[in-house]
């Protein structure tokens, strides 16, 4: 597992703005390798005379980090508050509440939270392995020169000269998906260029710790998604919750050139849907509950899923559709009114909101037959918890008492 100790040059980007860069500050190469492999991620202007014969480059709601070549990387910084950006994360990947992940709030940078996040994830998996890693029993079939479990009794019928029976039995084993989650996971960790000198160490050794135990496998994000665990590996979802966040930002699901190293790209569209969810989730009023991607199916190859319900606890109508939209435009667009109305149909409610991180220049309310369709801010730029409060407070200000179960104001 290599880790990457050269210091190359560092050009920066924030989301969403255009920035120029001189010729020769970018080598041509590089600038090949992103228009090539990160045409999702970025903007790529070539040097032209409405660019000054400079370089032009726009982040498309990413953010990370992309080593483009040994000598050259490429910083993307969000636009909201890096405080807030963790905590978003820590929202979406269900951090938040475990003592140990306090300080996570404190961070300067991505990298920062990054790397607090796999000195974390390795310290952990170094504490399990001296505890004795969770195993289990897997089926297993070989032909061995000893009985052992099941004999098969047909083939020694069959072939009596061969010395070798064949055996079915269970084996006792750690390698097994649970831990070569583990073990990718530090694998792709120790290739990305986000590690720095003081956690590397850390991440090796809780590395090597697995070799000899666990099988090296690919593995992604969605295997770490609705495991089953019990009283024996407990501490494994949040383990698996860890590697689902370094799995789901980095490669191999993003392209890539033969630069050994790896990018760390969040989809902060993405990561603004999941923490919306997330956070309503753990704060939902009394009387209320929401669900998270309701699935609807149009026909037998045709479906969509909705981002959020809105539904009464007592009797389980749907009351409301909401869904995010991370980029705020100045106003809301035709597709996404047209979207929202047709999701209130399908729910069989009346009321749609498109949720922004900015309030939009020219709000959004507007009616078709029964349905009404409204904009609303969960911003980004204010302490998170607060924002979502002013959110919730905002949001039943404007449905129809009619609506709403009948709960006491305090409640409310």
């Amino acid at each position: 597992m290599d880790i990457n100790p050269a210091q190359p040059i560092i050009i920066e980007l924030t989301e969403y703005e255009n920035k120029l860069f001189p010729l020769d500050k970018i080598p041509y190469s590089a600038v090949v390798e992103l228009y090539e492999k990160y045409k999702t991620q970025l903007d790529i202007e070539f040097p032209t005379y409405t660019t000054r014969q400079h370089w032009k480059l726009k982040a498309k709601g990413w953010v990370g980090y992309i080593p483009v070549t040994p000598e050259l990387h490429l910083k993307i910084n969000p636009k909201v508050p890096i405080q807030n950006l963790c905590g978003m994360l820590e929202y979406a990947y269900n951090f938040k509440g475990f003592r140990f992940l306090e300080g996570l709030m404190d961070c300067e940078s991505l990298e920062d939270f990054y790397n607090n996040l796999a000195q974390i994830l390795s310290h952990k998996v170094l504490e399990r392995c001296r505890k004795g890693l969770y195993r289990t029993y897997l089926p297993k079939t070989q032909q061995l020169s000893y009985v052992r479990g099941k004999l098969d009794v047909q083939q020694v019928i069959q072939k009596p000269w061969n010395v070798k029976l064949k055996c079915d039995y269970e084996e006792h084993t750690a390698d097994i998906k649970e831990n070569q989650i583990l073990a990718w996971t530090l694998y792709i960790i120790g290739r990305s260029s986000l590690c720095s000198e003081r956690v590397s160490p850390t991440v090796r050794k809780a590395y090597h710790a697995l070799q000899g135990l666990v099988t090296l496998q690919p593995c992604s994000a969605k295997d770490c998604i609705a495991r089953q665990y019990n009283r024996l590996n407990p501490d494994y979802q949040l383990l698996h919750n860890l590697c689902r966040l370094f799995l789901e930002n980095s490669s191999p699901s993003h392209e890539r050139g033969n630069y050994k190293t790896l990018p760390f790209l969040v989809d902060m569209a993405h990561l603004y849907e999941l923490f919306f969810a997330e956070w309503l989730k753990k704060n939902t009023p009394q009387g209320y509950f929401f669900k998270q991607q309701h699935p609807i199916e149009i026909s037998q190859n045709r479906h969509f899923n909705i981002d959020i319900l809105l539904c009464d606890a007592a009797t389980g109508k749907t009351i409301a559709v909401l869904d995010t939209k991370y980029k705020a435009p100045e106003q809301a667009g035709y597709t996404d009114i047209h979207q929202m109305i047709s999701y209130a149909n399908t729910t069989k409610c009346e009321q749609a909101f498109l949720i922004y991180p900015k309030d939009l220049t020219q709000p959004l309310d507007i009616k078709s037959d029964q349905i009404r369709v409204r904009s609303l801010t969960f911003s980004l730029d204010d302490h998170l918890d607060c924002a979502g409060q002013t959110f919730l407070k905002n949001l039943f200000l404007l449905i129809p008492s009619e609506l709403t179960p009948i709960i006491s104001k305090g409640d409310r």
